[in-house]
């Protein structure tokens, strides 16, 4: 274990403080640090319409959890805002990509702050992925990975073989 240690950065003694989750509400909640760099990508309030009442910092951590735990909406705890207002903004910062912004933001963080690039250059290929691409990409994808269904009258093995 000690070797591991050492060339995990992750767990050493060091960083125990800054991965330590124990005081947030819900492991899921993001800290002050990641709400700070998230918090101005959020949209604001529509023109015209109420003034919002939800504290949006509720709103992502209700989203948060229920994406990280994957629990069913109406388990969502009671401390944190309705389902139905949680459901209402994941549906709306997925249709106008506010999340894909969010997840991108915390994203290159992270990178960054393992001593990464932002973005990754290097891609893995397994050879289905070769495969369908060779065929002519999506459309045919589907094509590529299903099997043949051949009757077995067809089978030259089905008929070499003696019955049991």
């Amino acid at each position: 274990m000690r070797g591991t240690e050492s060339r995990c950065q992750m767990w050493k003694n060091d960083n125990r403080d800054h991965y330590n989750r124990d005081s947030l509400r819900y492991p899921s909640d993001p800290t002050d640090a990641e709400w700070a760099a998230i918090e101005p990508l959020i949209p604001p309030s529509r023109p015209g319409g109420n003034k919002r009442t939800v504290v949006l910092r509720d709103v992502v951590d209700g989203i948060m959890y229920v994406l990280g735990t994957g629990c069913q909406w109406r388990a969502v705890p009671s401390d944190l805002p309705p389902r139905s207002t949680l459901y209402d903004y994941l549906q709306r910062w997925t249709h106008d990509r506010t999340l894909e912004r969010m997840h991108h933001t915390l994203y290159v963080k992270c990178r960054e702050k393992a001593g990464r690039t932002a973005s990754p250059t290097a891609a893995v290929i397994d050879s289905q992925s070769v495969k369908s691409g060779e065929k002519g990409g999506s459309r045919s994808t589907r094509r590529a990975t299903t099997r043949v269904k051949r009757s077995k009258a067809r089978s030259g093995t089905f008929w070499s073989t003696p019955p049991a």
